[in-house]
């Protein structure tokens, strides 16, 4: 299944992507689950398969606005430097465990949506990445468990403000300006895939691929970072845990190559979808 959180005249709704539109599974679900993160909590994604059989789209693409998958995340766990061609890049030092910082929730955005430029900086850099959307809550999740806890994969783009993300050694400032992190168009269920899937992500800007990978070339894999996430903290249902970009950032290219006013950055998972965001300076 592919799900998403959505927009119809102002009301927030969720649903499932078919045939090329936009089920409403707010309204065939009436009364007992008022969004997506309300079914990963009450554990309740079989529910939404059978609500979806034999259904057709209520709603084409022009008469919604696309929400991030996830509008209220309990957390957004970001991983640093988890491709080797990254971390080469920047010229760190190899690490015994994966770098952590967090996002905020309304520092996300939906697909179609804009992502502004900020008046207080010109370095405003792409990073395609996957998400990873958890399911089932947990605490120490062992590896050969860790497939039983995730609900399901999403694009997910880490734009980050280059310098405030550099004022000190904690990037939270130039991680979590107002909308800057791109999560969707919808997130496919893990069942699409079994355990450990190899999954392709590319990221485009103005149509000109600038980075390309795939999962197989973590440093830390899907499974080890939930299994690292899990044991320092808690994990729930809802909770994003946004996987690392390769290499290719703009910040590194020579020239730099940083997003301005106008231009469009898409990052693909090639077995999911399509993220596609607007830049525009921010009024």
């Amino acid at each position: 299944m592919k799900l998403l959180s959505f927009e119809v005249d102002g009301s927030p709704k969720f649903g499932a992507w078919v045939n090329g539109g936009v089920v409403d599974l707010t309204q065939r679900l009436a009364g007992t689950f008022p969004d997506l993160l309300s079914v990963l909590q009450a554990g309740a994604l079989s529910r939404v398969a059978e609500a979806l059989e034999g259904a057709e789209p209520d709603f084409t693409l022009e008469q919604i606005t696309f929400l991030p998958v996830i509008p209220s995340p309990p957390k957004i766990i970001c991983i640093g430097v988890n491709y080797e061609e990254h971390r080469s890049e920047i010229g760190r030092e190899p690490t015994l465990k994966p770098p952590v910082f967090g996002r905020f929730s309304n520092s996300q955005v939906g697909h179609l949506g804009v992502i502004p430029l900020p008046p207080e900086s010109v370095k405003l850099d792409y990073e395609g990445e996957i998400a990873v959307i958890i399911g089932k809550a947990g605490r120490r999740i062992a590896s050969d468990q860790v497939w039983e806890h995730i609900a399901g994969y999403a694009p997910y783009n880490d734009a980050s403000v280059r310098d405030w993300q550099g004022h000190t050694h904690q990037w939270t400032p130039g991680k979590n300006f107002l909308h800057t992190g791109g999560f969707g168009p919808w997130m496919s269920t893990a069942d699409e895939f079994g355990n450990d899937p190899e999954l392709h992500l590319s990221t485009r800007l103005n149509g000109l691929e600038v980075q390309r990978a795939t999962s197989r070339q973590m440093i830390f894999s899907i499974a080890e970072l939930v299994t690292y996430c899990s044991t320092f903290t808690q994990l729930e249902p809802g909770d994003v845990i946004v996987t690392g970009t390769p290499g290719g950032v703009g910040a590194r290219r020579n020239p730099q190559l940083f997003m301005k006013d106008g231009d469009v950055v898409e990052v693909e998972i090639a077995e999911i979808g399509v993220l596609r965001n607007v830049i525009a300076n921010e009024a």
